[in-house]
């Protein structure tokens, strides 16, 4: 708005109107000034209308629509040139023909470029329309046969009576056209520019059915001149105003605008009946009152048959909203998804059936808790962090897995998609559809920990040795014990007895292992019957004494089938620095086979 009031032309164009009226009030504009007002206004309009044509920012039917009011007011220039020039060359104050025809060719001009302009919609909607259309039209057309037109013409001013008449009658449907194009939101013009050039419009029709009484009336014609010119620079105002306010079409706002419902039609259905009433008051009808009953009856019944045609689309709505809420419905009583809408703090405001099945509570008993109270404490850091996402990307939905407590007391994996429809009237909240993840997420650990364990013993494989080592190293656990362990005489039970004797020996030291360790210390299984500990935050007495232990608990034999069984085991000990995890495991495996070496070594 700043930037319109700043505009130096529409400024300058604001001062000459106001100029204008103490101008002709005082006496100082005759009839002539008049005239050569009106054709310098024409040709500004004309200027205007044709930079709105050719401005870039103007859709294609926009651009159409100026082109019409450029010819509209290019015909209109021309009328009143043609009588500035004949009222210059003293043929008096009467309204020429001439004039008169191009003025009203130019008028209709726009009342067909404001008919032919799309309205949008289709089918009912456009039909409704034109409904409005005609009632509005209908109303204007009883007053005007009511104050102007069943007037007795006659006597040497007849023509430029009937000349005011027709110019008020098209003004009026100019302005009716715009008032249209706005309510039905496909306007080519802004909102203001568009009820200001009304006002200019109605100011204009006005002005000629004022100059139309006053034709040859013992009145003032200075008034006349200020009551026909001050509209036509109201129009000149508006044209220049929608040539600043012109920017590109957003289809958001023009959707919003169309979906405003129309008044015009009731406040001429109104005014009609009260015309009828006043046409009245004398007693004996005429033929004035007849022909604003005429319009009355007739305006009825095109509002009837627009109420019929809206009577029929709600009929027809309410019947989809039933079959499309018997679907909804039948769709969440028979899902398996749970759907959740929040408020802001959390607070459940509505939750579907698929409560019961998937958090053991009746929905109703869901509504009004605190969801964080229910989710697990571990996950609440993420679901801050998830909710930080909500909000910085609304509408869109965004994935988290969480754990929700169930009836029974336990927590159940969830995977919920969250969005942020605070921007919704009809929702302002989170909407969260939620599915059970419990067999997923088993799958997911499942395959996690064969990744990291040995399939076999359950123990710790390579990957995940090696995880723990970096992992103390990034701790700075300080001094770190290795072992390395490989079982002597498994070839020969293995060869013996078979690979599931041997895979029973290797489960049953694998169990001796895990039961020696304490919290924090890693048994692994390397391949074969190669075995390794990790041993964080221990020195080397420490990790030999372990040595030791490991040494004579898996000497003890052990009873695989209906057999006794022995193996030994020989241990590699190295201890280092936590940073040193690779080379301490090289220097336990070769610390193992020096041991190996001296048992056999030592073997009768």
């Amino acid at each position: 708005m700043r930037r319109q009031a700043g505009d130096p032309v529409l400024l300058a164009v604001v001062l000459g109107g106001l100029l204008l009226v103490p101008l002709f009030l005082t006496g100082l504009g005759g009839n002539a000034t008049s005239w050569t007002a009106q054709t310098v206004i024409d040709v500004l309009d004309v200027c205007f209308a044709w930079q709105l044509a050719k401005h870039p920012d103007v859709p294609p039917a926009g651009r159409r629509f100026w082109r019409a009011v450029v010819a509209a007011c290019s015909a209109c220039a021309i009328g009143d040139g043609f009588q500035t020039v004949t009222t210059y060359a003293g043929a008096g104050s009467q309204v020429s023909v001439v004039q008169t025809a191009f003025v009203v060719t130019g008028m209709m001009i726009v009342v067909v470029a404001t008919l032919r302009h799309p309205l949008g919609g289709e089918g009912r909607q456009r039909l409704r329309l034109w409904l409005d259309a005609a009632t509005v039209l209908t109303g204007l057309a009883a007053f005007l046969w009511y104050f102007l037109l069943a007037n007795q013409l006659s006597g040497q001013q007849a023509i430029d009576r009937w000349g005011a008449a027709a110019t008020a009658v098209v003004m009026l449907l100019i302005a009716f056209g715009v008032l249209k194009l706005i309510f039905s939101g496909t306007a080519p013009f802004a909102r203001f520019a568009g009820v200001l050039g009304c006002f200019g419009l109605a100011g204009t029709a006005l002005g000629a059915a004022v100059a139309g009484v006053l034709i040859g009336a013992d009145a003032d014609p200075q008034l006349m001149y200020v009551v026909q010119l001050v509209p036509c620079v109201i129009i000149l105002a508006t044209l220049r105003l929608q040539l600043v306010q012109t920017r590109p079409v957003d289809p958001d706002r023009t959707r919003r605008v169309a979906q405003r419902p129309s008044v015009l039609p009731y406040v001429a259905v109104m005014a009609t009946q009260l015309l009828v009433m006043y046409a009245l008051r004398t007693g004996a009808p005429d033929l004035r009152t007849w022909g604003v009953a005429i319009g009355a009856v007739v305006i009825t019944a095109l509002v009837l048959a627009r109420q019929l045609s809206a009577v029929r689309d709600n009929e027809r709505l309410m019947t989809e909203l039933d079959q499309q809420r018997e679907w909804f419905q039948a769709l969440v009583q028979n899902t398996s998804d749970l759907t959740v809408v929040l408020h802001s703090d959390g607070v459940v405001k509505y939750a579907g059936p698929a409560a019961r099945q998937i958090l053991g509570v009746d929905p109703a008993e869901l509504i009004g808790t605190s969801l964080p109270d229910r989710t697990h404490p571990d996950d609440l850091p993420e679901v801050h962090l998830h909710t930080e996402l909500l909000l910085a990307s609304p509408g869109t939905g965004v994935p988290i897995q969480v754990r929700w407590r169930h009836a029974d007391g336990t927590y159940r994996w969830l995977d919920v998609v969250s969005t942020d429809m605070h921007h919704n009237p009809s929702i302002r909240g989170f909407v969260l559809n939620v599915r059970d993840a419990g067999e997923t997420r088993a799958l997911h650990d499942e395959l996690r920990r064969q990744a990291t364990h040995d399939a076999l013993t359950g123990l710790a494989n390579r990957v995940l040795l090696q995880r723990r080592i970096d992992e103390a190293a990034g701790a700075d656990r300080g001094t770190i014990g290795m072992l390395l362990i490989d079982l002597d005489g498994f070839k020969a039970i293995n060869d013996r007895y078979g690979h599931h004797t041997g895979d029973q020996v290797l489960v049953m030291v694998a169990d001796r292992l895990t039961g020696l360790l304490g919290a924090g210390e890693v048994a692994a299984r390397l391949g074969g019957d190669e075995f390794a500990v990790l041993l964080p935050g221990t020195g080397p007495q420490e990790a030999a004494t372990l040595a030791e232990r490991i040494t004579a608990v898996i000497a003890e034999p052990m009873m695989i089938g209906d057999r006794w069984l022995t193996v030994g085991a020989s241990v590699g000990v190295a201890s280092g620095g936590a940073g040193e995890g690779d080379r301490l495991l090289r220097e336990a495996d070769a610390a193992m086979y020096q041991r190996k070496h001296r048992r056999k070594a030592t073997l009768p």
